[in-house]
């Protein structure tokens, strides 16, 4: 294991019946498993076909929040609220509950540390929310900040068909570099850190 570059590829602001089945199937096309960051909103009758999908694959399903709201501007009970109905939601389809947490925006505060019970995750990443950032400049981008460790941010957004065709390219340039994708549990477990809730850290590199 020493030897070996371990990575983990993550997807935020899904579900839905578009854009995550064509990611589902280049993870099978390679054989590998990623990390998906669900939004709560986003779980429905339709979407939820997908996300029993992903789990089934072994991909690890935890939470970008219910609504994707900035929620430094939220009174605890609304935090807590964000956070419940989401899990709930997950768990109904996967049969456990979220593991990790991204916040939207990657925007965070102590009360959001405090009464959050998972650790918070980051990642880096190409900026592929933005339609105007190309095919090419998403994998250019994603090569270029590959480390053993490291915490990919892409997303699986409705519509966000050129990060499909992106990571059609990106998974197998990595694994021809000596890569390893695991999902976040199995990153945080190869490399010896047990990452724990209230820690006020954000992980993006291990």
């Amino acid at each position: 294991m020493e030897n070996k570059k371990y990575i983990a590829l993550t997807f935020d602001d899904g579900p839905n019946t578009a854009v995550t089945p064509l990611v589902l199937d280049i993870l099978e096309k390679y054989d590998i498993t990623a990390s998906f960051f669900l939004i709560g909103n986003n779980i429905n009758e339709d979407s939820a076909a997908s996300v029993r999908r992903a789990h089934k694959m072994g991909c690890e399903i935890n939470s970008h929040s219910l609504t994707h709201s900035d929620m430094t501007k939220f009174t605890k009970e609304q935090i807590c609220e964000e956070m419940s109905v989401t899990s709930e939601k997950i768990t109904a389809l996967t049969g456990q509950p979220p593991r990790f947490f991204r916040p939207p925006y990657i925007s965070y505060n102590e009360l959001m540390f405090s009464c959050i019970d998972l650790p918070f995750i980051c990642g880096y990443g190409v900026d592929d929310w933005d339609e105007k950032v190309s095919v090419e400049q998403r994998i250019n981008g994603v090569i270029d900040g590959a480390r053993d460790g490291a915490i990919i941010l892409l997303h699986d957004s409705d519509y966000n068909y050129a990060t499909a065709k992106a990571i059609d390219v990106i998974i197998p340039k990595l694994q021809e570099q000596g890569y390893v994708f695991v999902t976040v549990s199995e990153l945080f477990k190869v490399k010896g850190i047990s990452p724990q809730p209230h820690e006020n850290v954000i992980y993006t590199y291990l």
